[in-house]
């Protein structure tokens, strides 16, 4: 079983060939090949976290599309002023497809 833990957006995830991830928004566009930083590699029974050999190991991902998260609602109260604040935010997301990890 080969899979990495890579980072995307202040994030890790544990991809292998084939995985879908939803990452934050990437400047590339729709069938754009992009690298994402391997943190960690497992080939079988070999783990690898050294940076040095990590700087090898590169997994490239497909761009399948652009899109946006969930609302968020922020809401700010103060009591008996009459201060009252409402804030709306949805995040803009990228789904890639892991298509190779070397």
């Amino acid at each position: 079983m080969v899979y990495a833990v890579v980072r995307a957006g202040g994030r890790q995830e544990k991809v292998e060939v084939g995985t879908i991830v939803v990452l934050d928004r990437q400047k590339a566009k729709i069938g754009d090949k992009i690298e994402l930083p391997a943190v960690l590699f497992v080939d079988g029974d070999t783990v690898t976290t050294d940076a040095d050999k990590l700087a090898k190991v590169t997994v490239t991902a497909e761009v399948l599309g652009e899109e946006r998260g969930p609302k968020i609602v922020i809401q700010k109260f103060k009591n008996k002023t009459g201060y009252k604040k409402r804030q709306g935010h949805r995040q803009d997301l990228t789904r890639v497809k892991v298509t190779g990890i070397k």
